[in-house]
Order: structure tokens, then sequence, then C-alpha cells
């Protein structure tokens, strides 16, 4: 988007410019232009997704999809596209930059320069996603699992009764914040897990040991070796 232009239009979907000569670059174009309109009806209503041609910068938006910015197709290209087309070394990805819509609602954006084989810029694809709509809920999930920061150290105390459906949970809890799940998780990522739940007071009941190894994939020494 990269401060987008201020005319008008509604709708989604504004639709393309005609066809020009079938050449490679043309070719690969119609071809990032199929990309622009399947990722815009993906979300719709939420992110907005532009092809800008930029062999064309006066006219340079050739589709745009799931329209919130209230551009036009043949719109000319932004600071951003006028910055690719000056520089072939200018960086090909620009990636959850913040930016603005024109009505002032927030946006994250992304940026793909499309280079032909003779290393030229001749597009960009650019989504531009409506943050608005995600702040409210973000902040209320936030507030919703917020604890209280003075307890944070150490738990106030420990439930020895947990069963392993409640032991599964947070294992896997654990592990999709270390990004993964848990037997995908490295060694060292296991064993600070396995730790974590020590110290948590998850270690109480008797199957406790076997059920970690079984969710890690180790065996049931290994996760007693991880606690030391």
């Amino acid at each position: 988007m990269d401060q987008p232009a201020t005319t008008a239009e509604t709708g989604r979907g504004a639709g393309t410019t005609g066809p020009g000569p079938d050449t490679p670059d043309e070719h690969l174009i119609r071809e990032a232009e199929k990309i622009a309109v399947a990722l815009g009806r993906m979300f719709p209503g939420l992110c907005e997704v532009v092809l800008h041609d930029l062999r064309d910068p006066r006219h340079a938006i050739r589709a745009i999809e799931n329209n919130l910015s209230g551009r036009r197709v043949g719109d000319p290209a932004t600071e951003l596209g006028l910055a690719r087309i000056a520089d072939p070394q200018y960086p090909s990805v620009i990636q959850n930059y913040p930016n603005r819509f024109p009505d002032g609602r927030p946006a994250k954006s992304t940026s793909i320069g499309i280079k032909n084989a003779a290393g030229e810029y001749i597009a960009a694809l650019c989504l531009n996603l409506d943050v608005s709509v995600l702040s409210p809920v973000t902040l209320a999930l936030a507030n919703l699992v917020a604890t209280g920061s003075e307890h944070r150290d150490r738990p106030l105390e420990s439930l020895h009764d947990r069963n392993a459906r409640e032991l599964r949970r947070t294992v896997e809890a654990l592990a999709a914040e270390r990004a993964g799940t848990p037997r995908s998780l490295s060694r060292e990522d296991k064993k600070e897990l396995v730790r974590q739940l020590h110290r948590d007071g998850y270690f109480g009941s008797r199957d406790a040991a076997q059920t970690i190894a079984d969710l890690l994939g180790v065996s049931r020494a290994t996760v007693y070796n991880y606690t030391k």
C-alpha cells in the first residue's frame, strides 16, 4: 500500500487492464495476477491485495482485489514502487511494515517485488491487512489470559492431582509457545519444557513422567534426566 492514493472506489475486485503483447514479462505479470485475485478472495473484508505493473508507473495498478484503500485500476505507483523502478538492488520483500489506509485505519503491509529474467523489477504484489478489526480481539484475549505480575516467579500452590488430560493440554500449549509440537521440539526445548513442568508441580502424580515421555517421544529415564 505504501501511502495509498485517495481516489474513490467502492466494492472489491476492481478488475484488470486489458491484455498487452504476449511477451515473457506480460506472461509473468498475468500469472502474478492470478495469485493476487486468489489471495484477496481468501481474506474478504480483511486483506487488500494489489498488483502493480512497474513497467507503467503512471498507471501501475494492474489489479486490486478486496479493495480497502479506495484506489482504482490504472492509478499510479506508490513511493515504494518508484523506489524499486529506480534501484534493481532494492529489497525484493518488505515484510510486515506498519501502514495506514486513507481513512486512518491501521494496516500491516507486505510488498513483494517481481523481477524478470533480466533482473529488472517489472511488478510488485502488495498485501495490506486491516488490523483495526483485529486489534480489539487481540487486546481482549490478552486481558483474558493475563495473570498478576507479582505471582509470575513461582506458583502459589502445587496441584498434585492434575490428570493426564490436563497434562497433555499443558504440554501442547508449552510446545506451541515454542512454535512446534511436543515431538518436534529440539532436545534443549524439551529439556526446558520438562523443567518448567517440574517447577509447576506436574510431577506430583504417579504416571506424570511416563505421560510426559510419551508426549515428547522420549524415554521415562530421559524425562527424569531433564529435571536435573
